[in-house]
């Protein structure tokens, strides 16, 4: 029988889209939450938090895997150390992080603590695959809904979104397979500046917007412009487009309406 691959995170966005395929894979998955739920075939729930260093023994106990995605916006590289310290003790044979493309370079509180996050798991002395993921769909969405209120355009600011979807089908290889240190970045098939991500959310809604470009100011602007956010050539680029993201995202929202009537 398999040992448990722990989940960090497993109850988020990304996780709930990459239990399942370790599961469809026949591995049995521990979900570490602050919040338990009910056990379903395959899948538990154990108490416990990374950043305060709670409950990571018993988690860990009998697991070979760690998947690391539980985040937030303070915390991150603390959370790494405790988990990487409470995998050690364990025994553990593999530790997975997934990262932002970006880390190490854009000089943003955010992306500098992914990369003490990253330093954490790399000098652990245990086997581990780091990934670096562009900012998903969802994750650009705010943004995209808030910039025409302000009537604002960044200059220079790009994305490369992606898929939650296909996040997690890497995500889910990586944790399988053998570790693999820094694994190519993992972005949207196309880079976009911010004002055509908000033009191609308007005409999926039937609005329009004018906007006013802002250059924005300091290292921050300069690394945007420079595209320090953004992935290299060495980067897999998969997963739906924007406009595709937006037309099915609209279409469901339409089905809804329709469908409550």
């Amino acid at each position: 029988m398999s040992t448990p691959i722990l989940v960090t995170g497993g109850t988020g966005n990304i996780g709930r889209h990459t239990v399942p395929l370790l599961r469809a894979a026949g591995r049995d998955v521990r979900i570490l939450t602050r919040h338990p739920r009910a056990a379903e075939p395959g899948i538990t729930h154990v108490e416990g938090d990374t950043v305060k260093g709670t409950g990571l023994d018993a988690a860990l106990e009998d697991v070979e895997t760690v998947l690391h995605l539980a985040g937030g916006a303070k915390g991150d590289d603390v959370a790494a150390r405790n988990l990487v310290e409470a995998a050690r003790r364990a025994g553990v044979r593999h530790i997975v992080l997934i990262s932002v493309v970006g880390a190490g370079s854009m000089p943003i509180g955010y992306f500098r603590m992914k990369s003490a996050a990253e330093r954490a798991f790399e000098e652990s002395g245990i086997p581990w695959t780091v990934l670096r993921v562009a900012q998903l769909h969802d994750f650009a969405m705010p943004m995209v809904k808030a910039l025409p209120r302000m009537r604002l355009a960044p200059q220079g600011l790009r994305f490369e979104p992606v898929g939650v979807e296909a996040v997690a089908e890497r995500l889910a290889a990586v944790t399988l397979g053998a570790p693999a240190g820094r694994v190519p970045d993992l972005a949207g098939p196309e880079v976009q500046e911010i004002g055509d991500l908000v033009r191609t959310f308007d005409r999926a809604r039937g609005r329009s917007h004018r906007l006013l470009s802002m250059r924005i100011p300091g290292a921050v602007g300069r690394a945007y412009r420079a595209g320090d956010n953004l992935a290299d050539e060495t980067a897999v680029r998969t997963g739906s487009t924007w406009a595709q993201f937006v037309s099915a995202g609209v279409g469901s929202a339409a089905s809804e309406v329709v469908g409550s009537r």
